[in-house]
């Protein structure tokens, strides 16, 4: 390394991946906990000779034979760093004074320190020994295949949603007439998709976690990965708790249809014209969320996702296998894979884009929803995307949810009339003109009877054929 180049990280000061360690006459005893702390992270720049403050204080010329020698010895004893390795200091004059220099690489492997794991953040060098799961994400980023093809032997092909594979077939056929998926049976699709694969290392044969997580019945996915979730969450009034939710425990592609919903219901689309065409902005914009949220999660790990619908912005977060550290700038933006047989699976069915094209997109279409402000993609142990919204599409959001509180408040009193006398649940559900039945149940029929304006004819049989509701004290003379 240059000297110029040395200076420059100097300047900059200490950071996620560089550390100043003085060591004037010898090696500063917690060198060698952040060399530990740079391999099990994203490696990084040590510099001996320097404070802390920036301050180019160099080595003692006489002790630097020794001090180098010390370092050598030390990083290729497993008793002091293990696995060990080889680093060969670089000896650097600046200023008249002498320094050395480390390049740490980030390992394929978690090392210790004298027994001890540790980890890097912008706060130096943190000991993680005692902390399970921090030790356990440490090895999730450090393992050299992707969770994603984890082996399931005992999972069945009926243990797939049927209806789901055939809903593929259709999904790839609409993107292109020709899909040699169209034709196939179902084993050989997922085959060709690789959620069947066959590990050469182990002997183990079948399904993959990539297709429990697409096709799986939700009764299987639970099985597998009991933290598996992604919460949605309205916060505009409630800011403590939510005013609107949707738990989402079921497969990646309905989870998709469902957090979509939950933006069409309470994001506003505002008119758009590209090209001399009408355009969804924000479709464009949180499909690239979505699907982000989904196709690049790392979901051994049970941190559950969110997606937080607030006041003045939308935050997607999501556990992650972090390549890097810090915002993304799509301008040098490397694209790295997370999941890539889903993700290849989602570009299939048409809900994903080539790698790293969906963010450049991102960044375009949110200067144009939020009035010129761009979002933010932070790379971390949880990856976090914010994507900022205007008062004004805040506005038209607020007015799309009192237009629906209105809309449910003239429903809700229809009801109440037209069950002076007692109704089934399809005679009401016909009276109001509605079709879905569940989302009836949900949204109007319960909150209801959870506040005693609607009674159930059989109280102690909620579920009975021969149920009715009524909206007042049943007459004793009713037959």
């Amino acid at each position: 390394m240059i000297s110029e180049q040395l200076k420059s990280i100097i300047r900059d000061g200490e950071g996620l991946t560089v550390e100043f360690k003085e060591c004037r006459t010898q090696i500063n005893r917690d060198v060698y906990e952040t060399v530990c702390a740079f391999l099990n992270r994203n490696g990084g720049h040590i510099v001996l000779g320097v404070d802390d403050n920036g301050n180019i204080t160099g080595i003692d010329k006489d002790a630097l034979p020794q001090i180098k020698k010390d370092l050598v010895t030390a990083l290729n004893n497993s008793q002091i760093i293990n696995p060990p390795l080889y680093i060969l200091p670089e000896t650097i004059n600046i200023e008249g004074k002498t320094l050395l220099y480390l390049n740490i690489p980030e390992s394929s492997q978690v090392h210790r320190c004298k027994g001890k794991v540790f980890d890097r953040n912008e706060d130096g060098d943190l000991d993680v020994t005692n902390h399970p799961d921090a030790v356990a994400h440490l090895y999730i980023r450090k393992q050299s295949s992707f969770s994603e093809n984890r082996i399931y032997p005992y999972v069945r092909l009926e243990d797939l949603r049927s209806d789901l594979i055939q809903r593929v077939r259709k999904m790839v056929r609409a993107e292109n007439p020709n899909h040699p998926w169209a034709t196939m049976n179902d084993e050989e699709l997922l085959s060709s998709a690789r959620l069947y694969q066959h590990d050469y290392q182990t002997g183990k044969e079948g399904y993959t976690l990539a297709a429990i997580l697409l096709l799986g019945k939700d009764e299987v996915i639970q099985s597998i990965l009991p933290h598996f979730k992604t919460d949605a969450i309205l916060r505009r009034v409630n800011l403590d708790r939510y005013d609107d939710r949707d738990d989402i425990r079921t497969n990646l592609i309905e989870s998709y249809d469902r957090l979509m919903a939950f933006v069409a219901k309470h994001l506003p689309d505002p008119f758009y014209l590209e090209m001399d065409q009408r355009i969804s902005l924000r479709d464009h914009i949180f499909r690239e969320v979505v699907t982000n949220m989904l196709i690049h999660r790392e979901y051994i790990n049970g941190f559950p996702a969110k997606f937080i619908i607030g006041t003045d912005q939308v935050v997607a977060e999501n556990a992650n296998r972090p390549h890097g550290h810090g915002k993304i700038n799509p301008s040098n933006f490397t694209p790295y894979p997370k999941n890539p047989v889903i993700a290849r699976f989602f570009k299939e069915i048409g809900r994903a884009d080539e790698l790293g094209s969906g963010v450049r997109n991102l960044y375009n279409y949110t200067r144009i929803y939020s009035g010129g402000a761009d979002p933010q993609l932070l790379e971390r142990d949880i990856f976090k995307i914010i994507i900022p919204v205007t008062p004004q599409v805040t506005q038209q959001a607020t007015q799309q949810a009192t237009q629906q509180a209105d809309r449910q408040a003239d429903i809700q009193e229809l009801l109440i009339e037209f069950c002076k006398e007692p109704k089934t649940t399809s005679e009401i559900m016909q009276y109001l003109q509605l079709k879905d039945r569940e989302n009836f149940r949900s949204k109007i029929l319960k909150p209801l009877l959870d506040n005693g304006t609607l009674h159930r004819t059989i109280p102690n049989k909620p579920s009975s054929p021969n149920q009715k509701y009524y909206s007042k004290p049943k007459d004793p003379n009713y037959v």
